[in-house]
C-alpha cells in the first residue's frame, strides 16, 4: 500500500494494556502512544459497573464489522477429494493460497486507527470508529468520576486491544477500581513499536462522520424504555423483505413515536414531547444500535439527532457521569449510496478558501485558548458571522483539528495527529467520484460537464427512476445514464453509455456519470425543499406529490396522498393498512381492512388556481393534525 492511499502512522508503546485483579481491588492500565508528548489520566473509578460498561459499549462498536463475508469453501473441496470428485490436490492448495493472500491483503488494507484518548479538563474522551465505516462512538466521563485525579491534557492513542477488552468485561463493580492511563505504565510485555498505514478512505468516513455533527438536526427525546422496546423488538425478529428503516414520527405537543418496519410495530414514545415542525423521518442502519444494549442500566435520558437525507443519526446516551455519543449511518462502507451524503458535508460558504482557511486556524487557536466554545461564542470572539463560524469549524473538523461536542453541542480542540489533514484526500472516496465532482462543479467553481435530469419517475412503495444526460466538455461527448434508487437508496437496475460501463457494466462501481447524476438528484431535491418554503419557489412547481399521515389512539393510520399535475389535483385517502397503502407507503404486505381507499380529481381552468387549491390542501391537513411524510428520510 502506497502513501497515496494511506496514511503512514508510528505508534509507541511503553507496554501492553492490561487489568490486574484481585479480591477486592482491580488497577485498569491503560497504555497511550508516547510519541504525542505527555498525555495521561490517574485515579479511582467512583462507579466501576458504568465505567465497564460504557467502556465495552464502544468497544462493540469498535469490533462492528457487517460486511458481508464470502464463505470460505475449502472445506468443501477437501470433502469432494474424500468423495473421488474432481477436486484434486493441487485445486486445494491454489485455493488456500489464494484464500491465505487474500486475507493477508484484506487485514493489510483495512487496518484503522486505535482508539483516540483526549483528556480534557473537564472529561476524558474515548473516540472509536468501526471498521467497516458504518458506526462512530465517542464516550465521555466526568472529571468528578475519578477520585484523586491526576490528569496531563492532550490528545493521543490508546491500546485497546481484544485481550484487554477481555479483561474488562470481567471488572469486579463491587470492588475497586483504579486507572492509570499514560505512556509509561507498567503493563505487560516489552515496549512495542507499531507502525500501520491508515487508509484515506477510513480516514474519510471518520471525520467526515464528526463534520456532519456540525449541520442542523432535528432533536427529540426519548425515554431509556423506549430504546429497550425498540432494541428488544430488532434482537427477537428478522426482517425477510424491505424496507428496513426505524421510522420516527414527530408531532409537536405529543411525545415522539418509532415505527419498526417492515412489520409496522409502533413504539410509543415516554419522552418528553416534541416541540417543531410536524415529519417523518426514516432512518436505516438500525442493527447497529444494539450495541448500545450495555448501557441501558445505566441510560437517564436519550435524544435522536436526526439530520438530511443519507446523513448519520446521531444517539446522545446520558448515562450521568458519563455520555455515549453514538453515530448510526445507513451503510456498510462509503457507498455509492453515501457519495451525496458526504458532499453535503464539505464546507460552503460565500468566502474563499484563503479565508475558510485563516479562519479556521484562527478558531482553532481560540479553542485551545478558551476551551470548549459555542458557535456563538466563537463568532463573538472572531467577530465574525455565525454562518463563516459554521463552515471554518466543519473544515478544522475535516483536517482533525478539532471536534464537535453533540451532547453538549460545543467544540473542543482535538489534534487528530501532530499536523493537519489535507482534506482535499478524504474529500472523495474514489478518483471517479472526484471525476463526477469535476462534472457538477460548484456555485464558486462551474465543472467540467453539463448534467441534466431528463425524467425523475417515482415508483409507488419501490423508489424513484431517475434519468439524465451527462455532457463532458473535455470529452466533447455525451453519455445518457439512468438508475433506479429504493426507498432505502439502495440503486439497481443503472446503465449508461459510456465505455467504461459497456466494458465492465456495474462490476467496478458505478461510472462517474452514474455518480454525477446521482450527486445531481440529491441537490436538486435540497434546491426544491429550500425553494418550495418561499412564493416564489411555489409558483414553479407545476407537478409534485406529497403524502400526510395522522395516527389516532388505537393505533390506525389514515393516509392522504395529494399530486399536483399542472392543471389537476389528484387526492387518494383512506387507511394505511388497507390493499391499496401497503406497497404505495413501503410497507409488506398487510390483510386488509374494511376500510376502502377513495380517489378524487379536480381539474382548473389554469395551473394557477390549481397551485393554490393544492397548497390550501396541504395546509388543511397539517391543521388538521397531519404530518408529512416526505420532509425527510435520514
Amino acid at each position: 500500500m502506497t502513501t497515496d492511499t494511506a496514511r503512514p502512522v508510528q505508534l509507541r508503546y511503553s507496554a501492553r494494556s492490561e487489568v490486574n485483579a484481585d479480591a477486592l481491588t482491580s488497577n485498569v492500565r491503560l497504555a497511550l502512544d508516547g510519541g504525542r508528548g505527555v498525555v495521561g489520566v490517574r485515579g479511582r473509578v467512583r462507579d466501576a459497573a458504568l465505567f465497564r460498561d460504557t467502556l465495552m459499549a464502544a468497544a462493540a462498536i469498535l469490533q462492528s464489522d457487517l460486511r458481508y463475508k464470502g464463505k470460505d469453501r475449502t472445506a468443501y473441496l477437501a470433502y469432494l477429494m474424500k468423495q473421488g470428485k474432481k477436486a484434486t490436490a493441487a485445486i486445494w492448495e491454489a485455493q488456500k493460497a489464494f484464500l491465505d493472500k487474500s486475507l493477508d491483503e484484506d487485514e493489510k488494507t483495512t487496518s484503522a486507527l486505535d482508539p483516540v484518548l483526549t483528556v480534557h479538563p473537564d472529561e476524558i474522551s474515548l473516540e472509536v470508529f468501526s471498521r467497516d465505516e458504518s458506526a462512530y462512538a465517542r464516550v465521555a466521563f466526568a472529571s468528578d468520576l475519578f477520585e484523586g485525579r491526576e490528569a496531563a491534557h492532550g490528545t493521543t492513542f490508546a491500546d485497546l486491544s481484544p485481550d484487554l477488552i477481555a479483561q474488562m468485561d470481567r471488572l469486579r463493580a463491587y470492588g475497586a477500581v483504579d486507572l492509570d492511563a499514560g505512556v509509561n505504565v507498567a503493563g505487560r510485555g516489552p515496549a512495542e513499536d507499531r507502525s500501520t498505514s491508515v487508509p484515506y478512505s477510513w480516514l474519510r468516513g471518520f471525520l467526515q462522520v464528526q463534520s456532519a455533527a456540525t449541520l442542523p438536526a432535528v432533536t427529540c427525546e426519548l425515554s431509556p424504555v423506549d430504546l429497550y422496546n425498540a432494541l428488544y423488538t430488532l434482537r427477537t425478529r428478522k426482517a425477510k423483505t424491505s424496507p428496513r428503516g426505524l421510522r420516527f414520527e414527530l408531532v409537536p405537543g405529543r411525545a415522539p413515536r418509532m415505527i419498526v418496519e417492515p412489520w409496522e410495530i409502533v413504539l410509543e414514545g415516554h419522552g418528553e414531547v416534541f416541540r417543531g415542525a410536524p415529519r417523518v423521518v426514516r432512518t436505516f442502519g438500525r442493527q447497529r444500535l444494539l450495541t448500545l444494549a450495555r448501557v441501558l442500566p445505566h441510560a437517564k435520558r436519550v435524544r435522536v439527532q436526526l439530520r438530511g437525507p443519507g446523513l448519520p443519526v446521531f444517539w446522545i446516551i446520558d448515562l450521568g457521569k458519563a455520555t455515549l455519543t453514538a453515530a448510526m449511518t445507513g451503510w456498510t462502507e462509503s457507498s455509492w449510496a453515501s457519495v451525496a451524503s458526504f458532499d453535503a458535508l464539505m464546507p460552503h460558504s460565500a468566502s474563499s478558501e484563503a479565508e475558510r482557511d485563516a479562519l479556521a486556524s484562527r478558531l482553532t487557536g481560540v479553542l485551545r485558548e478558551r476551551g470548549p466554545s459555542g458557535l456563538a461564542e466563537l463568532a463573538e470572539a472572531a467577530g465574525v458571522k455565525v454562518d463563516a463560524v459554521r463552515a471554518a469549524m466543519q473544515l478544522a473538523c475535516l483536517r482533525g483539528r478539532a471536534l464537535f461536542d453533540v451532547a453538549r453541542e460545543v467544540y473542543r480542540p482535538r489534534e487528530l495527529f501532530s499536523d493537519a489533514i489535507d482534506e482535499q484526500r478524504i474529500r472523495y472516496g474514489s478518483p471517479r467520484e472526484a471525476r463526477a465532482h469535476r462534472l457538477l462543479g460548484t456555485k464558486e467553481a462551474p465543472g467540467a460537464g453539463e448534467v441534466t435530469l431528463t425524467k425523475v419517475h417515482d415508483v409507488a412503495g419501490e423508489g424513484v427512476e431517475i434519468h439524465g444526460q451527462v455532457t463532458d466538455l473535455e470529452a466533447r461527448r455525451a453519455f445518457t445514464p439512468h438508475f433506479t434508487m429504493d426507498v432505502e437508496g439502495r440503486v439497481s437496475d443503472a446503465a449508461c453509455t459510456c465505455p467504461t460501463f459497456r466494458r465492465s457494466g456495474l462490476r467496478e462501481g458505478p461510472c462517474e456519470h452514474m455518480i454525477a447524476l446521482r450527486l445531481a438528484y440529491a441537490r436538486k431535491r435540497v434546491e426544491e425543499d429550500a425553494l418550495r418554503q418561499t412564493e416564489e419557489g411555489r409558483q414553479l412547481i407545476r407537478a409534485e406529490t406529497r403524502t400526510y399521515v395522522r395516527r389516532d389512539e388505537s393505533g390506525a393510520e389514515t393516509v392522504f396522498r395529494v399530486s399536483l399535475d399542472d392543471k389537476v389535483v389528484y387526492v387518494q385517502w383512506g387507511a394505511r393498512s388497507a390493499a391499496g397503502w401497503s406497497g404505495a407507503m413501503g410497507a409488506a404486505p398487510v390483510e386488509p381492512r374494511a376500510s376502502v381507499v377513495r380517489h378524487q380529481r379536480i381539474w382548473f381552468d389554469t395551473d394557477r388556481e390549481a397551485r393554490e387549491a393544492y397548497f390550501r390542501r396541504l395546509e388543511d391537513l397539517a391543521s388538521e393534525g397531519f404530518v408529512d411524510a416526505d420532509v425527510a428520510s435520514a
